[in-house]
């Protein structure tokens, strides 16, 4: 059958046609019964057809919609005898009348439900092979197949809508910082590799050998280098790279809007962004959304959410019991470092098959186990772990977690790193799995005070936690080296139901604080001033102070479209092992490419290259 359709697309070539002076009049959403009676021109691809005997009904599609046009045997004969070969992805422009559509036959899910294109002359532009899928929205084929077909994909009109939700969203910003004064000024692709955070992207240079540029992860160092020049508001929509590894929400190429201002606080920057996505919401929802946004200290984040990205939309916070169960009869938390629970509003219910999938799903973030209790009644408490709890440690648990019958609460005991991220994950976990989360909502918060730093345990020294730019807090500045775990950065994320959708902070501007960071860091005043010499050397020449954030265009628009995956708002995005399904990057290049370059590659053992080759091959 499908050699059938193929030779049929091949038969059907001869019919092709040139547009010539056809001129399209409308799109294919546009016309309602104001139309009535107008002669049109469409243009667009054959959705799909129906021959009903006499007439053939055709859905025309294009970018904004579909409208029903009719071939009839009355109307226009040769019309209509020649539209049986039309086929599903075929590209036609049709001339004809617009009319109501018969009694009981109308759309009311259609914009162009109420009315249908008689058509009087047709043009074949184009023949298609039969996709290997369905171009619509209810498409049950797997990411892979659509990845490799992007082109196809992106015909749907889901995937339509959001590319579209994505331009409209980044002129909205491009207004909006334009009104406020902002200057969009581009910065470089090919630059300096300066190893202090992810894995550089290296690009080697053929004029000089040995050397290599690293693509940008940021504009960072380049933006700050502006507000040196004075230039006081700086912005760009700009592509970032990173070589990590993916997940839904990562790519190795991102966009983020990135703006930089001078002379200004944390709360200067704050409002700002809170005003730029009031607009963004007004342009392209037409939502107000209330500002000031909420705001919260890491340490609170920590304490009541475990994670630095809580998601508000619903409760089940996080509550302490280490002091409550000190010297318990329960061994596990009887000396932990820290000890934590979250109660699940009638979890009773729940099976033991789901609490082993809860607690399977904890041990990704290095928790050994996970403690349960069911509140079955006022006295009796179901639980492995009960009978090791006192009466004393009993009301506590209850008092704290505000305990009711019919509640489940998880307990997790140990380093507090592990115990927050596992606590913290499984709350979102559970309220997804339990449905718990408002679809409609849109919670915006602050998280702002983070730590300056953070143990690196493999490097076995402290890393900067933001980046190794941004400013300590008041006070803080000798924290660097006599306490780094304490000390704090003027640094803030924009959280959006649970996703950091932007991050910023208040930057260093002076050349000595910037070189005590260094040194807070392990960096020798060689290593700096070899890295990093071009910076320090501008803070020297009358740096304002400055600050700034960027957004993750991408995350945020995933958000915003109610996606699953940022792959979905991407045009052309990678896949979770970097690839790109439809042209086969990253591919090998030529050798003599390489000599040109001074790059020899290193023979990799035909085991090892057949073992990877078939990875490869399995579909993620």
């Amino acid at each position: 059958m499908s050699d059938q359709i193929q030779d049929l697309q091949q038969e059907h070539y001869q019919y092709v046609a040139e547009i010539g002076d056809w001129k399209r009049t409308h799109s294919c959403s546009q016309l309602t019964m104001a139309d009535q009676g107008s002669e049109v021109c469409l243009m667009g691809w054959v959705q799909f057809r129906r021959d009903h005997g006499g007439l053939i009904f055709v859905d025309l599609r294009d970018r904004e919609g579909l409208t029903q046009v009719v071939f009839s045997p009355d109307f226009a004969p040769e019309a209509h005898e020649r539209a049986g070969i039309l086929r599903l992805e075929y590209v036609v422009a049709v001339k004809g009348k617009v009319r109501p559509r018969p009694e009981g036959m109308t759309n009311p899910n259609l914009k162009t439900g109420e009315i249908e294109v008689v058509v009087s002359e047709w043009k074949l532009l184009n023949t298609s092979k039969t996709p290997p899928f369905a171009i619509e929205d209810r498409c049950d084929a797997g990411e892979n197949l659509r990845l490799a077909w992007r082109y196809l994909d992106l015909r749907r009109p889901c995937m339509q809508k959001n590319l579209i939700l994505r331009h409209r969203c980044v002129q909205s910003i491009r207004r909006f910082l334009d009104d406020e004064g902002f200057l969009e000024i581009e910065t470089p692709f090919l630059t300096k590799s300066t190893p202090e955070g992810a894995r550089d992207f290296l690009v080697p240079s053929r004029l000089n050998q040995g050397k290599f540029y690293a693509l940008p992860q940021s504009p960072q160092l380049f933006k700050q280098l502006l507000m040196v020049s004075g230039f006081e508001k700086y912005f760009q929509v700009v592509r970032c790279f990173r070589d990590e590894d993916l997940r839904a929400d990562r790519q190795p190429e991102f966009t983020q809007v990135d703006m930089e201002l001078s002379f200004v606080r944390e709360d200067d920057v704050m409002t700002l962004a809170e005003n730029l996505v009031a607009r963004l919401f007004r342009d392209v929802f037409g939502k107000e959304i209330a500002t000031p946004f909420k705001r919260m200290t890491w340490d609170e984040a920590m304490r009541r959410f475990g994670v630095d990205k809580p998601d508000t939309r619903f409760g089940m916070e996080l509550v302490e019991l280490t002091d409550a169960t000190r010297g318990s009869g329960f061994k596990l938390f009887a000396q932990a470092a820290m000890v934590k629970a979250i109660k699940v509003e009638g979890g009773e219910s729940l099976s033991r098959k789901d609490i082993d999938a809860y607690t399977e799903f904890v041990r990704i973030y290095g928790a050994q186990g996970l403690a349960w209790i069911k509140i079955k009644s006022e006295t009796e408490w179901q639980s492995p772990i009960a009978k090791f709890l006192s009466d004393k440690e009993k009301e506590a648990i209850r008092t704290r977690l505000d305990l009711k019958v019919g509640d489940l609460v998880f307990f997790q005991a140990g380093e507090p790193e592990m115990v927050n991220a596992a606590l913290g994950n499984l709350r979102v976990h559970i309220a997804e799995k339990l449905d718990l989360i408002p679809k409609d909502a849109f919670n915006f918060l602050w998280v702002t005070e983070f730590p300056l730093f953070e143990y690196d345990k493999e490097e076995r020294r402290y890393v900067a936690c933001h980046h190794p730019f941004t400013s300590p807090m008041p006070g803080h500045m000798e924290l660097m080296t006599s306490d780094p775990a304490n000390a704090k950065a003027r640094a803030y994320d924009m959280v959006l139901n649970g996703n950091e959708v932007g991050g910023g902070s208040i930057r260093i501007h002076s050349a000595e604080t910037q070189r005590r960071m260094f040194e807070a860091l392990g960096f020798t005043p060689e290593r700096a001033e070899s890295q990093f010499g071009f910076l320090l050397h501008a803070l020297e020449f009358g740096a304002p102070p400055h600050g700034g954030l960027a957004f993750g265009l991408d995350r945020l628009v995933m958000l915003l479209s109610g996606s699953q995956s940022i792959r979905d708002v991407i045009a052309f995005p990678k896949t979770q092992k970097a690839t790109c399904l439809m042209t086969d990057a990253p591919n090998e290049v030529a050798s003599a490419q390489l000599r040109e370059l001074g790059i020899r590659l290193r023979e990799t053992p035909d085991k090892d290259k057949a073992k990877s080759q078939e990875g490869e091959a399995k579909p993620e």
